[in-house]
Formats: C-alpha cells, sequence, structure tokens
C-alpha cells in the first residue's frame, strides 16, 4: 500500500521552530519530487514549499522564503520541512505530496500522492 505520513507538528510559540518529517512506506520517493501544502479552516490549499526529484532544486512560498527549509534524504526515504521564525498565520494543517516528476511544482494537482497531514499551531 502506497502511504504518506507525515510527523513532527505541534503546538509552539511565536517565533518557535518544527521540523515536519514524510515518510513514505509502499514506495520510493527516489521517482518523486514532494510539496509540502498547507490548509487553515476557512482558506484554499497553499502551497508551501518543493523538492525536485534528486534534491537539487527547491522553491519556497514567498510567505515562507527565509524561514522555511525544505530536504530529502534518500536513505530514509523521507522528506523534512524545517520551519524557524514561526507565526501565528503558519497555523495550518500541513500536507506532504508526491508527485512522479523531476521538478517540483505548485500545482497540487500534479500531485499523485497526498498524506494525511499533522497540524501545525503557532500560539502564545
Amino acid at each position: 500500500q502506497l502511504q504518506l505520513v507525515e510527523s513532527g507538528g505541534g503546538l509552539v510559540q511565536p517565533g518557535g521552530s518544527l521540523r515536519l518529517s514524510c515518510a513514505a512506506s509502499g514506495f520510493s520517493l527516489d521517482y518523486y519530487s514532494i510539496g509540502w501544502f498547507r490548509q487553515s479552516p476557512g482558506n484554499e490549499r497553499e502551497a508551501v514549499s518543493c523538492i525536485s526529484r534528486l534534491g537539487g532544486g527547491t522553491n519556497n512560498a514567498d510567505s515562507v522564503k527565509g524561514r522555511f527549509t525544505i530536504s530529502r534524504d534518500h536513505s530514509k526515504n523521507t522528506v523534512y520541512l524545517q520551519m524557524n521564525s514561526l507565526k501565528p498565520e503558519d497555523t495550518a494543517v500541513y500536507s506532504c505530496a508526491a508527485a512522479r516528476r523531476a521538478l517540483c511544482s505548485f500545482l497540487s494537482g500534479e500531485y499523485d500522492h497526498w498524506g494525511q497531514g499533522t497540524q501545525v499551531t503557532v500560539s502564545s
């Protein structure tokens, strides 16, 4: 069974950090570019960050540039999202997705597999 599982979410104070993980089971992420998306109540899903299949290319939304970093570890079949200097407006459910393409994309329709998501809450 092909599955993506996110972890690492939680409650953090403004200015704090979290590292999200996206682990795959049942398939290898080596053939996929990976995206992180987020959605908060009443808002549309928003692309946050993505990484190419080989890891050499990344892209970040303007709202998170300089604060979020995406990376991948092929040996662990896992992709990470390091989130620093978190703000209350970063509060959302964060989901990872895998697209069988070399270059990463911010278009959700390009993605073939999705995780269930992990809640990130930034509040004092």
